[in-house]
């Protein structure tokens, strides 16, 4: 994996989101950006964690939209129109604690089958990081505010008010974990 596939994400992104929903892409750009912060941490995997952070929402353009659950509309997209490498559909279908999220949906089976959850923890929870540090118009935020965000957008009895009362405290675990790589590595 080679910064060629951050590059792609972002035309892809930017194609797919700018137009026609700009704040969802001025949040997008700000969780890559995210990404390259935390490269250090990611090996061989930084691009990859890149272009996952630039892709993550990419489910929400319209013309994707086919089910209503982003992180399944972008993975069927990526896999289905550019033949996307596995581990980035997989890191997309999967991103901040989206199969909880499917439960609610009745959407489980469909993401389990079609897109397992990669067994790469820190790459898994790097992408928590940098979504659910950021903002939906891009600024920096904590992942406690970033929750109390989505609930008070979205309302406590919704279907995404109830999956992101049942992700936070993992969502903070993940946070942590990843504050903690970061915090280790040499300066």
């Amino acid at each position: 994996m080679n910064d060629s596939i951050a590059e792609w994400a972002a035309q892809v992104a930017e194609a797919e989101l700018r137009s026609p929903l700009p704040r969802r892409w001025a949040h997008t750009r700000s969780v890559a950006s995210r990404a390259v912060e935390v490269e250090s941490a990611m090996g061989k995997d930084a691009a990859l964690l890149v272009a996952a952070a630039t892709l993550h929402d990419v489910g929400y353009a319209p013309r994707l939209a086919v089910t209503g659950f982003h992180p399944l509309d972008g993975a069927r997209f990526l896999r289905d129109e550019h033949g996307a490498d596995e581990r980035l559909v997989r890191l997309v279908a999967n991103h901040s604690f989206a199969l909880l999220e499917a439960e609610e949906r009745g959407l489980r089976e469909e993401l389990t089958s079609e897109f397992p959850l990669l067994e790469e923890p820190l790459l898994v929870d790097a992408l928590v990081y940098c979504d659910m540090t950021t903002t939906p118009d891009g600024g920096r935020t904590t992942a406690e505010e970033r929750v109390a965000e989505i609930l008070g957008r979205y309302g406590d009895d919704s279907v995404v008010g109830r999956f992101i009362r049942r992700a936070a405290s993992e969502i903070f675990a993940a946070v942590g974990r990843v504050e903690a790589a970061l915090a280790a590595q040499p300066r």
